[in-house]
């Protein structure tokens, strides 16, 4: 009947939008270290000033500047404050704010960029990469939760050979989230663990490969040279693999991760930047920098220990988050 199924229906968009309010609720409860260093020093700013001066707008830019937004984000949005103060568009403080948060918006606003896509019955790798200590085996373990949830089949290829702990960790995952996990000797070189990844996926079937990377910085030119080896072998054994590069980025380090972005993203061209441990930071300007700056999509943050603290980055929210 006509009735029932209406009444079914507004039943399900009452628990879907529940369900909204409380994952946004979380993504609140995750940034409310950001958001009371941020906007709580912006409100304490702009309270009881009645016009914009110069000392208003060095304050600002020092508060800016001291939320890890960076250098050259801080310096484009104090520019165009001050044009539209210039040209009389702006003379209210309490206006400054929703100024800010629009523009800021804006610089979160990426376009996706088109990447290669697997052909029909191929696997989708994904390599993912970054520092060690950022959280690359962890986020590897909450995206394939995600995809098996999804009903996909999920495989993990240990490339960080050099690091038993790491080939360990990668495992539980892989008993975690019921992904098969492939895996050589410590110290294997890891190109020829991704090769029998790919050719043991391809032969199986599936549909998502993580590729765990190595993340040693005092080795730099070592460690770039053995993920663009790795990078080639991929893609010799499935073309267009992998289709995409994940970083993963620990967001309390603030402007550090800036320079991480400049040089994976040199190295190995990135597809996306994933931005772990948001709920232990004050720093988590540091997304709008990377943003504005790069114009590389974040794919996902981390806003807790929790399976599903991996969320998908959505612009609107994150700055209602921070401002609201």
């Amino acid at each position: 009947m006509p009735g029932l199924s209406k009444k079914k229906d507004t039943g399900k968009e009452i628990k879907d939008a529940d369900q909204d309010k409380g994952l946004f609720q979380r993504l609140q409860q995750g940034l409310l270290k950001t958001r009371s260093t941020f906007t709580g020093r912006l409100d304490r700013l702009f309270l009881g000033k009645k016009e914009i001066t110069d000392d208003l707008l060095e304050e600002l830019e020092e508060i800016l500047f001291t939320s890890d937004i960076g250098v050259t984000t801080t310096q484009e949005l104090i520019d165009s404050v001050q044009e539209k103060v210039v040209r009389k568009e702006l003379k209210d403080p309490e206006k400054l704010k929703d100024a800010l948060r629009d523009h800021i918006l804006s610089f979160l606003k990426v376009t996706e960029v088109p990447h290669p896509v697997p052909e029909p019955g191929e696997p989708l790798v994904i390599l993912v990469i970054g520092v060690n200590g950022v959280g690359k085996t962890t986020t590897i373990g909450k995206a394939a939760q995600r995809f098996r949830m999804e009903g996909k089949q999920v495989m993990l290829v240990a490339a960080d050979t050099f690091r038993a702990a790491a080939v360990e960790q990668l495992v539980v995952w892989g008993e975690r989230v019921e992904a098969e996990v492939i895996r050589q000797k410590t110290g294997a070189d890891p190109s020829a663990v991704v090769f029998d990844g790919l050719t043991a996926a391809i032969s199986r079937k599936i549909d998502v490969v993580f590729i765990d990377t190595a993340g040693r910085l005092h080795t730099k030119t070592n460690l770039m040279e053995e993920l663009s080896k790795i990078h080639r072998v991929a893609g010799r054994k499935l073309p267009g693999a992998p289709h995409e590069a994940w970083l993963v980025l620990d967001a309390t380090t603030g402007q550090n991760a800036i320079s991480q972005v400049e040089m994976f993203n040199k190295a190995l061209g990135l597809s996306h930047i994933i931005l772990t441990k948001l709920d232990g930071t004050a720093k988590g300007g540091i997304v709008v920098g990377i943003l504005q700056q790069f114009k590389i999509p974040v794919k996902y943050i981390g806003i807790g220990e929790k399976l599903d603290d991996l969320r998908p980055f959505n612009a609107e929210d994150f700055v209602q988050a921070i401002f609201d």
